[in-house]
């Protein structure tokens, strides 16, 4: 069993270590992917990434928001040198980035790709981001794993807690299989897969 502690520090690991992702929109039953450059923000609960305003991409997130982010980690090894690559796809709303923060994220986003520049000066370029719900971590065939981004970081806040008392933790809970994903709305996207 992995804890949501090692989770969710794999998924960062992962998310700072990588520059490129798929993102998956849809608009009227139509799917659609595209490859994105990703900066991750508030320990992976953000994803941002630029496009241009007349793409099929931009246009499916003005129908509808919900997306998916897949991050391909396969062969990536641990410091050990053993294989510890997954897949990852972060599921979550896609919206534009507040006026207020677009210095700021658009500084760090470029930081990590300076490549892209010219392309996010732009008028028609555009910052977005995506707000992550939920994760789903493949290591294999069978070793699939759902973990909603409170879930993660509930256990942090309540690590924390526990240490600054410094009372021992109970054993992480049990990582979230599809199968027992619940039906509220919160949780929607997960049963589309």
């Amino acid at each position: 069993m992995t804890s949501p502690t090692a989770i969710r520090n794999s998924i960062q690991t992962l998310l700072t270590t990588t520059g490129f992702a798929v993102l998956a929109t849809e608009n009227e039953g139509q799917p659609h992917t595209s490859l994105i450059a990703i900066t991750p923000f508030d320990e992976g609960q953000r994803l941002v990434f630029a496009t241009y305003r007349n793409t099929r991409k931009f246009t499916n997130l003005m129908q509808n928001q919900h997306v998916s982010v897949l991050v391909d980690g396969r062969y990536r090894e641990s410091a050990s040198g053993i294989p510890a690559g997954f897949i990852l796809s972060a599921m979550g709303r896609a919206q534009e980035i507040h006026t207020a923060m677009h210095p700021q994220l658009l500084a760090a986003h470029l930081e990590k790709h300076p490549d892209l520049a010219a392309f996010t000066q732009s008028p028609d370029c555009v910052l977005l981001e995506v707000v992550v719900e939920a994760y789903q971590v493949v290591r294999g065939i069978d070793d699939v794993t759902w973990w909603r981004v409170d879930e993660l970081n509930c256990q942090q806040d309540f690590n924390a807690a526990l240490k600054e008392r410094q009372i021992s933790a109970p054993s992480a809970s049990k990582p979230r299989h599809l199968s027992e994903v619940s039906r509220d709305p919160v949780e929607r996207v997960h049963r589309d897969e």
